[in-house]
């Protein structure tokens, strides 16, 4: 069976298998979402590791973008939403708010689809979140701002420019921008909202990169459309299917030999 992953191959040296017990930052336990009546997630089961970059496919409108905004709990902003199960951040559900939403998302940053910079120069985007949370020092936002935008690999771009406005950046500047706005707050974990998804080849090919990079110190979740992304830059998989998880594994199984007929129809471009 040829399927997408070869591609992959051809990128990467294939690792041995070596089994390393990882903590959890994220479990799914019988989770389900409604909006309204209609049921949008249905009995989602499985563990996401700490320091991975865990990938979330699927074909439009399957659940994949809820799921994410409900590990923040973003998608509370909808008032017809109705949740059951349980959602565990490292060990609390967060569900039960054991943790207050804004606690939460200072643990679980989110980069968007589209960049979205704030109509501020590029020093105040950074500083945003860290003022929030009441630091006013100038020397210690100074170096959030230098140790963030380091972070989001756009320092060396910008350095000189951090009063202008961030409108005046590039789009893949953009949204690395916002990419070191999540990280001035020091979060545990990245979600990504196909955050590539209007950028350009080689900007997309410098968040993929970064995404590589920042997974060394973050846990990183990405939802996204490009099979060949979740192929090159993911570690594990998650299939998502009419609001059903169908199937989670390594990467590298999935795409050389997964368990579901669906999953290799939606793979190898069959549907979706």
């Amino acid at each position: 069976m040829i399927l997408i992953t070869t591609l992959a191959r051809e990128e990467q040296t294939v690792k041995p298998d070596i089994q390393v017990q990882k903590n959890h930052v994220f479990q799914a336990e019988n989770f389900n979402l409604w909006y309204g009546e209609k049921q949008a997630l249905k009995n989602i089961d499985f563990d996401i590791a700490e320091n991975e970059v865990t990938a979330i496919i699927g074909p439009s409108g399957c659940g994949k973008s809820t799921f994410i905004k409900a590990l923040n709990r973003m998608v509370e902003l909808v008032p017809s939403v109705k949740m059951s199960g349980r959602l565990l951040y490292r060990g609390s559900n967060i569900l039960d708010n054991q943790f207050g939403v804004e606690e939460l998302r200072t643990k679980v940053g989110m980069v968007f689809q589209k960049p979205n910079p704030f109509p501020k120069s590029i020093y105040e985007n950074v500083v945003y979140g860290p003022r929030i949370h009441g630091i006013r020092d100038k020397k210690i936002l100074n170096e959030i701002v230098e140790k963030s935008l380091q972070g989001a690999a756009l320092w060396d771009e910008v350095k000189d420019r951090l009063n202008e406005n961030a409108y005046g950046l590039s789009g893949g500047q953009q949204q690395r921008l916002c990419i070191a706005r999540c990280l001035a707050i020091e979060p545990d974990v990245i979600l990504m909202d196909e955050p590539t998804s209007a950028l350009d080849p080689i900007s997309t090919l410098k968040v993929e990169e970064l995404v590589q990079e920042l997974k060394e110190n973050f846990s990183i979740i990405i939802v996204t459309h490009n099979m060949q992304q979740a192929a090159r830059i993911s570690d594990k998989t998650a299939f998502f299917l009419n609001g059903e998880l169908v199937e989670f594994n390594k990467t590298s199984a999935m795409f050389s030999n997964p368990d579901d007929k669906r999953t290799e129809d939606y793979i190898t471009g069959r549907f979706g």
